[in-house]
C-alpha cells in the first residue's frame, strides 16, 4: 500500500517499506523553501506522482507562509504549467 508522509525535508511515497517517489527541498531562509530534487521510480512515472508531492511541498509552504524556489527541473517545469502555484513562486 502506498502512502505519503514528509520525513527530514522530503516529502515521499512508500510502498512496501520502500521510497518510490521524493521531493527534497530545504529552507531557502525564514521565507522561502527550495525544492531540490524529484525522483519517481520509473514505474511509476507517467502517474502524476511528482506533481502529487510537489503539491505538498506547496501546501505546507502555504500554510507556512512562505515562498517556494523550483530549483530542479522538474519543479521549474511544473510552476511555469500550472497556474495556481503562482501565489507562492518566488522568482
Amino acid at each position: 500500500m502506498r502512502q505519503i508522509c514528509e520525513e527530514d525535508h522530503a516529502v515521499v511515497m512508500v510502498d512496501d517499506g520502500q521510497v518510490v517517489a521524493e521531493v527534497g527541498y530545504k529552507s531557502l531562509d525564514d521565507h522561502a523553501l527550495v525544492i531540490d530534487h524529484t525522483f519517481v521510480s520509473e514505474q511509476l512515472r507517467g502517474q502524476k506522482i511528482g506533481k502529487e508531492l510537489i503539491d505538498k511541498v506547496v501546501d505546507m509552504a502555504r500554510d507556512q507562509h512562505k515562498k517556494v524556489v523550483p530549483a530542479c527541473s522538474y519543479a521549474l517545469a511544473l510552476f511555469k504549467r500550472h497556474q495556481e502555484y503562482s501565489d507562492v513562486w518566488q522568482q
